[in-house]
């Protein structure tokens, strides 16, 4: 096993990282003691523990009274509290922080698991597109962790392979665009007024021939140097039915920065019965179809080393839900990150087991994104 190290945390979170270590740095043994059972048991059932229950766990031989007073003072420093009159006491957002940094011990992906991702994803990667690598990626992740499993993609800049305009109706059209990968992305567009069949085949036919080889960015910038060639080759609205089809592919004016990848929703609803826990429920789904800042998971990723450990509202994006976040970047051949693979759940995530996971199948998708077979 072992021990998960505090991570370079952005300068937003390094007051919190902070605030989680001065709390705990004056406790003595027997206080990490009853501490680190509270959230043991909590991780384990998600139920509070009290001090009557916390004297028959504890090795050495504590009352019951003497425990309540380390309690109390745990309590005093933020690090827990009692979700109700006379209740056990549960861990606060701040003493998971600081469970997470002092005492969280991950070993590696048990051979059976590491076996399961391999075989999944590299069949997948083997077989398919990327999408559908990505997509199995979050699947298994909601499998193997019971929470639900997110792949955040970042838009990709490929190399155009054929380009086709269909008519849906008399003012819109249906993009088809296929990269040298073999994927598809097909986009609606509103057609200019007046725009005739035969206009829709120049137009595809005039960026077939000229841009096709190139990437969405080296395309833009042919057609804008062919502006004067267009305009004997094309008539009005052909060129702006060229200019258009450029433009809805490169997803200007959209707030769809990156594609968002989830499985597993349901695995959040197990367990639940109170009305505050289907109310947290509530805003993570209304959050996971937001999808004008789900880029900044990427730059959540991208800011430390490896698997990132988000508690609670230490992650803006879901702060209001209350959920936790592991999260771990993954890199394309030419090392730069594109994307980010992990699990989100309530604040009661089994980290130990999922940490390891999550790293495991990102530098999996890395090395298949790099045209690699090794292990990694």
């Amino acid at each position: 096993m072992r021990r998960m190290k505090p991570l370079n945390a952005a300068s937003p979170l390094d007051l919190i990282h902070g605030r989680a270590a001065s709390a705990g740095a004056g406790l003595d043994e027997r206080s990490r003691d009853i501490f680190r059972l509270i959230v043991d048991t909590y991780l384990d059932s998600g139920e509070p523990v009290g001090s009557r229950n916390l004297s028959k766990l504890l090795a050495s031989q504590l009352s019951p009274a003497s425990i309540r007073n380390v309690m109390s003072d745990l309590e005093a420093l933020g690090l827990i509290y009692a979700p109700h009159v006379s209740a056990g006491r549960l861990p606060t957002e701040l003493g998971l922080r600081f469970f997470v940094d002092a005492f969280l011990e991950v070993g590696d992906v048990p051979e059976r698991e590491r076996a399961e991702i391999e075989e999944k994803i590299r069949d997948m990667g083997e077989r398919r597109p990327v999408n559908a690598l990505l997509t199995e990626a979050s699947q298994l992740l909601s499998g193997l962790s019971r929470g639900a499993g997110i792949v955040i993609a970042a838009k990709s800049d490929p190399r155009l392979k054929h380009i086709e305009f269909v008519r849906l109706d008399a003012r819109r059209a249906l993009v088809v665009l296929v990269d040298e990968s073999g994927e598809v992305e097909n986009r609606v567009l509103e057609l200019p007024a007046g725009i005739a069949a035969s206009q829709l085949v120049e137009a595809a036919n005039f960026l077939n021939a000229h841009v096709v080889g190139r990437t969405l960015a080296e395309a833009r910038s042919r057609v804008d140097a062919l502006r004067e060639e267009t305009a004997r080759a094309l008539d009005a609205l052909s060129r702006q039915l060229v200019d258009q089809g450029l433009a809805v592919w490169s997803g200007e004016g959209s707030d769809e920065p990156s594609r968002l990848i989830v499985r597993g929703r349901a695995n959040l609803l197990e367990n639940v019965s109170e009305a505050a826990d289907l109310d947290r429920l509530r805003h993570l789904f209304d959050d996971l179809e937001s999808k004008s800042s789900i880029v900044e998971l990427i730059d959540l990723a991208e800011a430390g080393n490896g698997v990132r450990i988000f508690i609670g509202s230490e992650n803006k994006l879901f702060s209001l839900s209350g959920s936790s976040l592991v999260i771990a970047p993954y890199s394309d051949a030419d090392q730069r990150v594109v994307g980010a693979v992990g699990v989100i759940g309530p604040t009661r995530l089994n980290y130990r087991r999922i940490v390891p996971v999550v790293d495991y199948t990102a530098r999996l998708v890395s090395r298949l994104l790099a045209g690699t077979a090794r292990r990694p």
